[in-house]
C-alpha cells in the first residue's frame, strides 16, 4: 500500500510532537516539496517517496535508448542525488543519534539518509537499467574509436555514478569499487579487446608491419587519453593489459620477424618504435636482444675480415682497432637512440663485441693478436711523431682504446706488450707527453685495479728519480772540477719493475765514453753502496758529430745506437777496419755487429773496400766514406727497430705463457689455503672465476698446474676426488 503525498501547496499544519503518525505525514510532505522544487514540471506521481518513485524511473527509462537513455539517466541521477543531499541534511539529527546508535550496535541494513538513497537507487533502478546504460556507453565509445565526435562528459558522469554506488553493506562507512568494476570495467574491457582484435587483424592483413606499429602506437595513445578524460583511473592497468595483448602480443611473432629487416636496413626510428611496443609485454624484447647480438657479432667479424683481406700480413694496428671501434660505435649509438640505453641491450652489445674482438679472422693465427695490436696502437698514439695530435683528441682516442680494452679477454697480454712499449718510450724519452702517459695508466688502473698498473707507475717513479740523480751527478762533477767530455744521461731502472732483460752479447764501450761511465759508477756506488748495476747496452743511444765530409760545409750529426757509436768511433784512429778488428774492439757477437753495420752500410756512411758486396761479414774491410751525402743534417742510423720488435714480440709471447703458469699456481694455492679441502672440479671452477679478469684460463692448463703443486707437495690427494692443502 502506498501513501499519496500532499502537494507543496497543501502542507499539513505542524503536528503535535506526541502524534507520530501526524509527524510522519508532515515529513513526507516536506520531502516531497524538496523533490518537486528541485525539478519543476514533473508530474507529482513520480514523487511517492524514496521507494516508490524509483519504480517510475525504471519504467520511464525503458522508453529511452542509447544516447537518449544516457541523457535521461544522467539527468535523473543528478536530480536524485541533489535531493538526497538536501534530505540528508534535513535528517541530520536522526543521522547523528538514532542511525549512529543503530550502526554502532551492529544493526544490519541501517544507513544514514543519503546512503539509504544510494542503496535504493542501486536496488530498484540500477540493477534493472545498468546493462542498457552500459550498452549505450560502449556504442558511444565505439563511435569515438571510429573517428566520430562524441559528448564524452556523459560517459564521465555515468562512470562517476557507478563509482558512487560502490557501498559496502557490511560497513556503510567504507566505499568500494565493486559495482564499478563489475558493471562498467568488466564489459568495457571485453568490448575493447573484441574491437582491437578485429581491427588489428584486418589492418595487418592490408598494411606493412611498420604501418601497423604506427597504428598501434596511435591507438595506445588514444586509450591513454581516454582514461584521462572520462574513465576512472582504476581501469588504467587492466586496460593496458588488454590493449597490449590485442595490439602487441597477438602480433609479436610478426613484429620480431620484421626486426631483422629493420636491422639490415638501419631503420633506427622503426626499431625504436618496435622496442617501445614490445617492451610493454612480458619477455617481449628477449628475442630482439638475441637477434641484435647475433647481428652485431656478424657485423664485427665481417668488418675484421674486410680489413684483413685488404691489408694482409701488413695489417696496421690503427686500421684494426678503428674497424673494431667503428662497429662498436655504430651499434652503441643504436642502443642509445632506438633501445633507450636499456641494460639488457647493452649486455647483448657487450657480448657481441667480446666475441668479435677476441675470436675473429686476425685472431686465428694467435689468440693474443687483439691485445697485442691494441697495445701497439696505444704505443703509436703515445709516441712522439711528426703527425702531432691535439691533447683533447688524444684523450678522446685513449678513451676509445679503453672501450676496446674492456672487451679484451686476455688483459695480461695487453699488459705485457704495453709495459714493454712504455719502457722503451720512457728510456728513449719518446713519449708524446707525461700527462698522456699518466692519463692512460689511470684509465687502466680504474679498469683493472692497482695491482695491474703498479709496475707501470713504478717505472714513472724511476724516471723521475733518475732525473734528480743526473742533476746530482752534474753538480758532483762541477764540484770536483771534472770536465764534461761527453754529454751523458743515465737512467736507473728497478729490476723488479721494468720488463727488460740484459743484452745477449758482450760489449766493450768506446774509450770516449768509458771514462764517463766509470765516473758515474763511482758516484752511484758511493751514494748506494751494495747495489749492482747491470748495463742495458742494447737500449743505449747517442749522437756523434762528423767533421770529415768533403761535400758538406755543415757537419752532419748521426743518431746512433751505442753499438753503432762504438763502430764509428773506431774511425777516429784509422780510415779502414776489418770485420775481425771490429769484433775484437767492440766484443760484440757477430749477429749484433751485423745488425749494427747493416744500416750504416745502407746509408753509405761506411763502404766495403774493393766493392766486395754490400753485406757485412768475415773477411771484409770497411772504409770511411768521405763523400757521404744527405739531404738531412741530422741522420738517423738507429733503425734496427723492426727486427728487434719481432724478436721482442716472440719473447713477450713466451713470457706470457710462463707467467700464466705462475699466476694459476698462485691462485690455486690461495684458494686451497682458504678452503683447506676441495673437490677437484670445484677447484678448477673457482680458479677460472678468480683468473678470468686477467685472462681466460684453459682447463687443461689448470689441471697441469694442480699436478705441479701436487709434486711440489703444496697439495695432496684425498678420498673421493678431494684435494687437501698442505701448509
Amino acid at each position: 500500500m502506498t501513501t499519496r503525498l500532499a502537494s507543496p501547496s497543501q502542507m499539513p499544519p505542524v503536528p503535535n510532537r506526541e502524534d507520530i503518525g501526524a509527524t510522519w505525514t508532515y515529513l513526507q510532505a516536506g520531502i516531497t516539496r524538496i523533490m518537486i522544487d528541485l525539478e519543476q514540471g514533473i508530474d507529482m506521481q513520480m514523487y511517492m517517496g524514496v521507494y516508490t518513485h524509483l519504480e517510475c524511473l525504471v519504467n520511464d527509462s525503458r522508453l529511452h535508448t542509447e544516447e537518449a537513455l544516457l541523457a535521461y539517466y544522467i539527468k535523473e541521477w543528478s536530480r536524485y542525488t541533489v535531493a538526497a543531499k538536501y534530505i540528508h541534511h534535513l535528517f541530520r539529527y536522526l543521522n547523528r543519534h538514532w542511525v549512529k546508535r543503530e550502526i554502532d550496535e551492529g544493526k544490519k541494513h541501517v544507513y544514514d539518509v543519503y546512503t539509504l538513497h544510494l542503496v535504493q537507487w542501486r536496488k530498484v533502478l540500477f540493477e534493472r537499467v545498468s546493462n542498457k546504460v552500459m550498452d549505450a556507453v560502449l556504442k558511444l565509445v565505439e563511435k569515438q574509436r571510429n573517428g566520430e565526435t562524441i559528448e564524452h562528459s556523459q560517459i564521465k558522469r555515468v562512470v562517476d555514478s557507478f563509482v558512487s554506488l560502490g557501498l559496502d553493506e557490511a560497513d556503510p562507512a567504507r566505499a568500494t569499487l565493486d559495482v564499478y568494476r563489475f558493471s562498467f570495467e568488466r564489459p568495457f574491457l571485453a568490448a575493447t579487446q573484441e574491437f582491437y582484435q578485429a581491427e588489428s587483424k584486418q589492418f595487418v592483413a592490408e598494411n606493412s608491419v611498420v604501418e601497423y606499429m604506427k597504428k598501434a602506437e596511435a591507438r595506445l595513445d588514444e586509450e591513454e587519453e581516454r582514461v584521462k578524460k572520462y574513465l576512472h583511473q582504476d581501469i588504467a592497468m587492466n586496460l593496458k593489459r588488454v590493449l597490449h595483448v590485442a595490439l602487441i602480443a597477438d602480433h609479436s611473432l610478426l613484429l620480431r620477424e620484421e626486426f631483422q629487416v629493420l636491422l639490415d636496413n638501419d631503420r633506427e626510428e622503426d626499431m625504436a618504435r618496435m622496442y617501445k611496443l614490445l617492451s610493454r609485454i612480458p619477455d617481449g624484447l628477449e628475442p630482439l636482444r638475441t637477434r641484435f647480438e647475433n647481428h652485431v657479432r656478424k657485423a664485427g667479424l665481417a668488418a675484421i675480415q674486410k680489413v684483413q683481406s685488404s691489408e694482409g700480413d701488413k695489417l696496421e694496428p690503427k686500421v684494426y682497432v678503428d674497424a673494431l671501434l667503428e662497429v662498436h660505435s655504430q651499434y652503441q649509438l643504436l642502443v642509445k637512440n632506438a633501445f633507450d640505453d636499456e641494460p639488457e641491450f647493452t649486455r647483448s652489445l657487450d657480448n657481441a663485441c667480446r666475441e668479435f674482438v677476441n675470436r675473429n679472422e686476425v685472431c686465428k693465427s694467435s689468440s693474443n693478436k687483439s691485445p697485442e695490436l691494441l697495445a701497439k696502437y696505444t704505443d703509436v698514439l703515445l709516441r712522439k711523431s711528426s703527425a702531432s695530435i691535439e691533447e683533447a683528441d688524444l684523450e678522446r682516442t685513449l678513451s676509445q682504446i679503453m672501450t676496446v680494452f674492456k672487451y679484451i679477454e686476455d688483459k695480461d697480454v695487453f699488459q705485457k706488450f704495453y709495459s714493454r712499449m712504455l719502457a722503451r718510450r720512457l728510456v728513449h724519452s719518446n713519449s708524446s707527453s707525461d700527462d698522456a702517459e699518466t692519463s692512460m695508466i689511470s684509465k687502466l688502473k680504474e679498469a683493472c685495479g692497482f695491482e695491474y698498473t703498479n709496475k707501470l707507475q713504478r717505472m714513472f717513479q724511476d724516471m723521475q728519480i733518475s732525473k734528480d740523480l743526473n742533476k746530482e751527478f752534474r753538480d758532483h762533477l762541477n764540484s770536483v772540477g771534472s770536465s764534461n767530455a761527453v754529454d751523458s744521461t743515465f737512467s736507473i731502472l728497478g729490476t723488479g719493475f721494468w720488463p727488460l732483460v740484459p743484452p745477449s752479447t758482450n760489449f766493450h764501450p768506446p774509450t770516449e765514453i768509458a771514462s764517463e761511465i766509470e765516473r758515474f759508477v763511482r758516484f752511484y756506488k758511493h751514494k748506494h753502496d751494495g747495489r749492482k748495476l747491470t748495463w742495458l747496452w742494447h737500449l743505449c743511444k747517442g749522437e756523434i758529430r762528423t767533421g770529415y765530409c768533403k761535400s758538406s760545409k755543415t757537419p752532419f750529426t748521426f743518431q746512433v745506437s751505442i753499438y753503432q757509436m762504438a763502430i764509428l768511433l773506431l774511425f777516429n784512429e784509422g780510415d779502414t777496419y776489418t770485420y775481425e778488428d771490429m769484433l775484437s774492439a767492440t766484443q760484440l757477437s757477430s749477429e749484433v755487429l751485423d745488425q749494427a753495420l747493416a744500416v750504416i752500410l745502407k746509408a753509405k756512411v761506411l763502404l766495403i773496400a774493393d766493392g766486395a758486396g754490400e753485406k757485412a761479414g768475415p773477411g771484409k774491410t770497411f772504409k770511411l766514406n768521405y763523400d757521404f751525402k744527405s739531404k738531412k743534417i741530422r741522420v738517423n742510423l738507429n733503425l734496427g727497430g723492426i727486427k728487434e720488435a719481432k724478436q721482442e714480440e716472440v719473447e713477450t709471447n713466451k713470457t706470457i705463457e710462463e707467467d700464466r703458469k705462475l699466476v694459476l699456481q698462485s691462485a690455486i694455492v690461495r684458494i686451497m689455503k682458504a678452503r683447506k679441502k676441495m673437490k677437484h672440479t670445484q677447484l678448477v671452477s673457482e680458479t677460472i672465476a678468480q683468473i678470468r679478469t686477467r685472462f681466460v684460463p684453459k682447463v687443461g692448463d689448470i689441471k697441469k698446474c694442480i699436478e705441479i703443486l701436487l709434486d711440489k707437495e703444496y697439495l695432496e690427494r684425498l678420498d673421493d676426488d678431494d684435494l687437501g692443502y698442505l701448509a
